[in-house]
């Protein structure tokens, strides 16, 4: 963002440049549904200081989940204090076990081939976290861990019965589509370089992408209703560029209707399909059916 005094004394720029050489820089965590990819809530905050990590502001998004949530994160996620105030709030997790900690099979209850339950004990009080807190913090999770290629996923679905060892391992690789979604946010539509001078007008400027960027996926959501496809399979950019010249259109047409040019609109979006990509986009094809049961036995709509 612009390199003002109060942009500085909010979101200061990174330690490693000299004064008058950087930018004031913010960070942004957001929470986006698998389904359709819209921003659901987000929080923002400077990249240094105290409470100014990614766990630390998930930790003031956590109290908007609820039971029937499913929470999907990447291994940066998966320390104990971040599992145990996510299922507090009555969400399941499906996260990737954190590089650090090791995982036996031998222990635990069995459940099938490197499929077990297992009580993580709770750690020793963190510097960060005040008394109170960890006293109210339970003395154990019983977490379920699977080992699916070469990743092992920690889960609160303990039942191997209602969700199994392949479902888990087809769920988790759609969590790349976040990443997708977040460069959408930050290159496709321009936010990774803000224009506004201070820091309340920072704020707006990101509430009004992200604005902008849900009305985009409700129109992909619609289309994809429509005409009978999933809005994970659409292009942002292309509904985007369809949008900008829909405005134009109608600024000098008009023969047509408001909800005629819209329908047409929707099934414009919905003719611009992604195509069949190696890798984790490809798994997404091969598996759409089958993880979509899943995700409504889940509650993920």
């Amino acid at each position: 963002m612009p390199d003002t005094e109060k942009n500085q004394a909010c979101f200061p720029q990174s330690r490693t440049q000299k004064a008058g050489l950087g930018f004031p820089v913010a960070r942004l965590v957001a929470v986006v549904s698998l389904s359709c990819g819209a921003v659901l809530k987000w929080a923002t905050g400077p990249c240094a200081g105290k409470a100014s990590g990614e766990t630390s502001m998930l930790r003031d998004l956590a109290h908007g989940f609820g039971a029937g949530d499913l929470v999907m994160a990447d291994r940066y996620y998966a320390g104990y204090f971040m599992l145990a105030t996510l299922i507090e709030c009555g969400a399941d997790i499906v996260i990737r076990q954190h590089q650090q900690r090791k995982t036996d099979f031998r222990r635990g209850k069995r459940l099938g081939k490197s499929d077990h339950i297992v009580d993580w004990p709770k750690p020793v009080r963190p510097r960060w976290m005040d008394h109170d807190t960890y006293i109210a913090m339970p003395d154990f999770l019983t977490l379920r861990e699977v080992r699916v290629a070469d990743w092992v996923i920690v889960t609160s679905l303990i039942d191997a019965k209602t969700v199994s060892r392949m479902e888990l391992g087809a769920l988790y690789p759609q969590r790349w589509q976040i990443e997708l979604d977040l460069r959408s946010i930050k290159s496709v539509m321009q936010m990774a370089v803000l224009r506004c001078l201070t820091p309340d007008m920072v704020k707006k400027e990101i509430a009004v992408h992200l604005l902008a960027y849900n009305l985009i996926r409700a129109a992909m959501a619609q289309a994809a209703v429509l005409y009978n496809t999933h809005p994970r399979q659409l292009s942002f950019k292309a509904t985007m560029q369809l949008l900008r010249a829909s405005d134009i259109d109608a600024r000098h047409d008009r023969g047509l209707t408001a909800s005629s040019r819209y329908y047409l609109l929707l099934r414009s979006i919905a003719s611009n399909v992604l195509p069949r990509r190696p890798g984790i986009q490809h798994l997404r094809h091969e598996t759409h059916q089958h993880n979509t049961d899943v995700a409504a036995e889940l509650n993920l709509s």
